[in-house]
């Protein structure tokens, strides 16, 4: 990485945070693909460090949590029998942490969607926040004992589940049902049942999946590592937390999550991002 300068490194990674492939960056770039994928991992484990050391102390007051899908080296239905049960290949998620208000994703976990890291990643969630909060998640069971063990009494939590009605095109694979309702359940405190949602979240899923190339569905540009699947989940979320003014965040002037938030006071350059390695 010495041999690339900062606005190189910088070049590189606004094509990486646009969801561009690899190799289409390595053709745009005119870099070797292990230039490419030796600066996406250096600079995605400098950006988690960061993060881990610089949103601590939040605000916040609704926090909204999802999971989102992928995989690594194949589709779970084509993992071998004997690499069954093996971390970093077939199905990985990512469990995410959003503020309603500010738009921060203060945690996030790419691991399995299993009881242990349902712990550790509302674990990590709790220990990031200042004050007591109102939290929605979806009915995933396991939400309830991780929430439980992290927060305790110290939470106002509820649930929310989207019910569908029959698909009247049996044909269409990638679109749901009509959603014909929502049942909130409320585990325990006093939430705002006005204010139980997981749109929010959902809606980063969203720019997750365009943001990122490794998420993009049905093309051949899922990740072939997990370690660098996880660079590049958390060079999407440095990017979107400290360098991209959310739409939504205008009043009184266009800011970042990090911003509205109020741990930073300017929104970072993909310069400043590549300076980490500095």
């Amino acid at each position: 990485m010495n041999r690339l300068s900062t606005e190189k490194r910088a070049s590189i990674l606004g094509m990486l945070t646009e969801g561009m492939s690899l190799r289409a960056t390595t053709r745009l770039a005119g870099v070797s693909i292990d230039t490419v994928s030796k600066l996406l991992v250096d600079v995605g484990t400098a950006c988690s460090v960061y993060m881990d050391e610089h949103i601590r102390d939040l605000p916040c007051t609704r926090i909204e949590a999802d999971e989102i899908w992928s995989f690594v080296g194949m589709k779970q239905k084509h993992v071998p029998e004997e690499r069954q049960g093996e971390y970093g290949i077939g199905d990985v998620w990512t469990w995410v942490g959003l503020c309603a208000d500010t738009k921060l994703v203060p945690s996030f976990l790419v691991g399995q969607r299993d009881a242990p890291d349902a712990f550790a990643f509302m674990e990590d969630l709790a220990s990031r926040l200042s004050s007591r909060v109102q939290l929605s998640t979806d009915g995933l069971r396991l939400y309830l004992m991780a929430v439980e063990n992290a927060f305790g009494s110290e939470v106002d939590y509820a649930t929310i589940v989207k019910l569908y009605g029959a698909d009247p095109e049996p044909q269409r694979r990638y679109s749901p049902a009509k959603c014909t309702g929502t049942e909130r359940t409320i585990i325990q405190g006093d939430p705002d049942r006005r204010s139980i949602s997981t749109s929010h979240v959902e809606r980063q899923n969203l720019t997750i999946r365009m943001g990122n190339r490794r998420f993009t569905r049905l093309t051949n540009a899922f990740s072939k590592k997990v370690e660098n699947h996880a660079a590049s989940v958390a060079l999407h979320f440095m990017h979107y937390n400290f360098a991209r003014p959310h739409k939504s965040l205008k009043n009184p002037y266009p800011r970042t999550p990090a911003m509205a938030a109020g741990i930073e006071d300017y929104a970072w350059t993909l310069r400043d991002i590549a300076a980490l390695l500095d």
